[in-house]
């Protein structure tokens, strides 16, 4: 596979990267311009750009750039370690890092008329869709056209079916605390970007007791957001859902 392709094969899968390149060379350098390296969130990659010292800071900040981001210009000088210098050849190299950021998912949990309402606005804003519901006649393109991904299955099994990323945000708009009592503690150990519980302050109180009756890390609990959604004194599940989409903008805009 050529770089070329596995750029493809990230675009295809939602995945992310980042797109290594010398874009100024002086002197004598490893590499010379238009060289790529492509860096994975893993650290692995394909392709280089020159190999050492050099390569090895490149692909650390390529993953900070995933991380955060945000491209990158990096410029090097080879001339002498013993200043901090990532090489010795006597030139001067820039590269440009160019973070691949995957499409937003949305996971909606429970599909009735609140969670319908949020998959529909959060496709028109450009989400990809994802529905689970243990109900199955809930779960299906009949009755969430919007949704790209179904699961119909127990909310504590989802973490093991979906790749639940730092660019996946979770709501749950379930029928009962019992539902979410007993699937957000998988759910809290994943790199989701948000996790929001719909219901009252009171209802939220309750849940969070028996989270931590449970065993489950307060640290864990205290980063759902619950009430869910940004104050705007919505009723409607028209109005639920903007108020909904809002907060996901706020605290975590793509």
């Amino acid at each position: 596979m050529t770089l070329f392709q596995a750029l493809v094969e990230i675009e295809k899968n939602n995945e992310t990267g980042a797109l290594c390149t010398i874009i100024r060379s002086k002197g004598s350098t490893p590499r010379h311009v238009t060289s790529k390296m492509l860096v994975y969130p893993d650290g692995h990659i394909m392709g280089t750009v020159g190999g050492g010292e050099v390569e090895n800071r490149v692909i650390k900040e390529a993953i900070k750039a995933m991380n955060d981001k945000t491209p990158r210009l990096l410029a090097y000088n080879m001339a002498n370690p013993e200043r901090g210098d990532p090489g010795i050849c006597g030139g001067q190299v820039e590269i440009y890092v160019e973070p691949i950021i995957p499409k937003p998912v949305l996971v909606v949990v429970g599909v009735g008329h609140v969670g319908k309402a949020v998959a529909h606005l959060a496709k028109w804003m450009g989400f990809i869709v994802a529905v689970t519901d243990d109900r199955p006649e809930f779960c299906t393109p009949q009755a969430v056209p919007e949704a790209d991904e179904f699961y119909p299955i127990p909310l504590e099994e989802l973490s093991s079916h979906l790749n639940i990323t730092p660019w996946t945000s979770i709501v749950l708009t379930t029928r009962g605390m019992d539902v979410d009592v007993r699937g957000l503690p998988s759910l809290l150990e994943t790199h989701a970007a948000y996790i929001g519980v719909i219901g009252s302050k009171r209802r939220w109180a309750t849940t969070t007791k028996k989270l931590l009756d449970a065993g489950v890390p307060a640290k864990l609990v205290d980063g759902v957001h619950s009430p869910i959604g940004l104050e705007i004194h919505a009723e409607t599940p028209e109005e639920i859902a903007v108020s909904i989409m809002a907060e996901i903008i706020k605290l975590h805009a793509p």
